[in-house]
């Protein structure tokens, strides 16, 4: 059970914590992972929401809490990484489907950014898939009814 709530703070921080960097640097550093190219339907490959500030300091979190909790810095690194590329492929379907990046598409929004980090998770750790699948639907359920109320606070630019 311990673990598991380990997993889910681990991927909350992974999501989070480029949008605290966003927040306490303002357009510091916030270089578009895509650099500003578009795909071949003219539309942005991720978009300028995905920065290499978002992916630094989502990474150093989930590596220094995976540290913390005793995971290792390294199963944190990549778990947190995993995480971010999750993001970046859900924003890399919703640009191809003409979504702009504020759009909603639930499920897009949370599942990959849960479940890459999450198989590696089940591999490293032997994990069973109960628990894999009980962290990927309470990250994806919190994911969907808190962001709307941090966005109305301020806290997130995008209600997703």
């Amino acid at each position: 059970m311990l673990i598991s709530l380990e997993l889910f703070v681990m991927l909350v921080l992974a999501n989070g914590a480029p949008v605290v960097a966003a927040l306490m640097l303002g357009e510091r550093w916030s270089a578009a992972v895509d650099g500003g190219r578009q795909w071949r339907d003219g539309r942005p490959v991720l978009g300028k929401s995905k920065t290499w500030r978002g992916v630094v300091s989502g990474v150093l979190a989930c590596g220094l809490f995976s540290l913390i909790t005793g995971q290792g810095f390294l199963f944190g690194l990549l778990f947190g990484l995993l995480g971010l590329v999750g993001d970046m492929v859900s924003s890399f379907i919703k640009r191809r489907a003409g979504l702009a990046s504020s759009a909603r598409a639930i499920g897009l929004d949370q599942i990959p950014e849960a479940l890459l980090p999450m198989v590696m998770a089940w591999y490293w750790l032997e994990l069973n898939w109960f628990v894999v699948a009980g962290v990927v639907m309470l990250f994806t359920v919190s994911n969907i009814l808190l962001s709307p109320v941090l966005y109305r606070l301020g806290i997130r630019h995008q209600p997703h």
